[in-house]
Protein backbone atom coordinates (compact mmCIF):
# COMPACT_ATOMS: atom_id res chain seq x y z
CA UNK A 1 0.00 0.00 0.00
CA UNK A 2 1.43 3.35 -0.80
CA UNK A 3 2.23 5.55 1.49
CA UNK A 4 3.23 8.82 2.76
CA UNK A 5 3.06 9.53 7.20
CA UNK A 6 4.36 13.00 8.19
CA UNK A 7 5.73 13.91 11.96
CA UNK A 8 7.63 16.25 13.53
CA UNK A 9 5.27 19.32 13.75
CA UNK A 10 4.76 20.83 16.93
CA UNK A 11 4.72 23.98 18.39
CA UNK A 12 7.54 26.67 18.56
CA UNK A 13 8.30 30.27 19.11
CA UNK A 14 9.03 32.65 16.45
CA UNK A 15 12.68 32.41 15.31
CA UNK A 16 13.13 28.79 16.08
CA UNK A 17 13.26 25.55 14.52
CA UNK A 18 11.37 22.70 13.72
CA UNK A 19 12.56 19.36 11.28
CA UNK A 20 9.40 17.52 9.48
CA UNK A 21 9.89 14.13 8.36
CA UNK A 22 8.12 12.02 5.88
CA UNK A 23 7.85 8.38 5.63
CA UNK A 24 7.43 6.76 2.63
CA UNK A 25 6.08 3.35 1.87
CA UNK A 26 4.60 1.06 -0.53
CA UNK A 27 6.59 2.41 -3.87
CA UNK A 28 9.79 2.73 -5.57
CA UNK A 29 10.60 6.45 -3.34
CA UNK A 30 14.18 6.50 -5.28
CA UNK A 31 12.27 7.24 -8.32
CA UNK A 32 9.78 9.91 -7.48
CA UNK A 33 9.99 13.34 -7.48
CA UNK A 34 8.57 14.79 -3.73
CA UNK A 35 7.10 18.07 -2.03
CA UNK A 36 6.24 19.61 0.76
CA UNK A 37 3.27 21.45 1.10
CA UNK A 38 0.97 23.60 3.38
CA UNK A 39 -2.55 24.87 4.01
CA UNK A 40 -4.18 26.97 6.61
CA UNK A 41 -7.85 27.28 7.00
CA UNK A 42 -9.87 28.85 4.70
CA UNK A 43 -6.81 28.91 2.39
CA UNK A 44 -5.86 26.99 -1.03
CA UNK A 45 -2.74 24.43 -0.38
CA UNK A 46 0.28 26.03 -1.42
CA UNK A 47 3.96 24.40 -2.68
CA UNK A 48 6.62 24.67 -0.09
CA UNK A 49 9.76 23.28 -1.82
CA UNK A 50 10.16 20.22 -3.95
CA UNK A 51 13.03 17.71 -4.80
CA UNK A 52 14.06 15.67 -7.48
CA UNK A 53 14.18 12.42 -7.27
CA UNK A 54 17.97 11.31 -6.43
CA UNK A 55 17.81 15.09 -4.24
CA UNK A 56 20.07 17.14 -6.66
CA UNK A 57 17.53 19.34 -8.07
CA UNK A 58 15.20 21.67 -5.30
CA UNK A 59 13.15 24.21 -5.33
CA UNK A 60 11.45 26.91 -2.87
CA UNK A 61 8.90 29.12 -2.59
CA UNK A 62 10.07 32.42 -2.13
CA UNK A 63 8.21 32.66 1.16
CA UNK A 64 10.81 30.13 2.72
CA UNK A 65 13.85 30.69 0.43
CA UNK A 66 16.75 30.83 3.40
CA UNK A 67 14.68 29.67 6.27
CA UNK A 68 13.67 26.35 4.63
CA UNK A 69 15.71 23.01 3.31
CA UNK A 70 13.96 19.86 1.88
CA UNK A 71 16.10 16.91 1.78
CA UNK A 72 16.18 12.97 1.14
CA UNK A 73 17.62 9.65 2.43
CA UNK A 74 16.61 7.61 -0.88
CA UNK A 75 18.15 4.44 1.90
CA UNK A 76 15.75 5.34 4.61
CA UNK A 77 12.86 6.17 1.95
CA UNK A 78 12.27 9.61 3.85
CA UNK A 79 11.80 13.06 3.16
CA UNK A 80 12.87 16.15 5.47
CA UNK A 81 12.17 20.08 6.06
CA UNK A 82 14.37 21.83 8.02
CA UNK A 83 12.82 24.57 9.16
CA UNK A 84 14.63 27.59 10.38
CA UNK A 85 13.57 31.38 11.68
CA UNK A 86 10.28 30.09 11.99
CA UNK A 87 7.62 33.12 11.33
CA UNK A 88 4.01 33.80 12.43
CA UNK A 89 3.20 32.79 8.77
CA UNK A 90 4.33 29.37 8.82
CA UNK A 91 1.99 28.21 10.82
CA UNK A 92 -0.02 25.42 8.89
CA UNK A 93 -1.07 21.94 8.03
CA UNK A 94 2.48 20.45 6.26
CA UNK A 95 2.40 18.02 3.76
CA UNK A 96 4.55 15.45 1.79
CA UNK A 97 3.25 14.84 -1.65
CA UNK A 98 4.53 12.08 -4.08
CA UNK A 99 4.22 14.45 -7.31
CA UNK A 100 3.29 11.84 -9.83
CA UNK A 101 1.14 9.52 -9.59
CA UNK A 102 -0.05 12.06 -6.64
CA UNK A 103 -0.13 10.79 -3.28
CA UNK A 104 -0.77 12.55 0.28
CA UNK A 105 -0.04 12.25 3.31
CA UNK A 106 -2.30 12.94 6.30
CA UNK A 107 -0.67 16.19 7.81
CA UNK A 108 1.44 17.55 10.38
CA UNK A 109 0.22 20.49 12.84
CA UNK A 110 2.99 23.23 12.85
CA UNK A 111 2.16 26.54 15.40
CA UNK A 112 4.63 29.22 15.35
CA UNK A 113 3.12 31.42 18.46
CA UNK A 114 5.30 33.22 21.60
Amino acid sequence: QVQLVESGGGLVQPGGSLRLSCAASGFAFSSAGMSWHRQTPGKERELVATISSAGAITNYADSVKGRFTISRDNNKNMMYLEMNNLKYEDTAVYYCRRLFPVVWGRGTQVTVSS
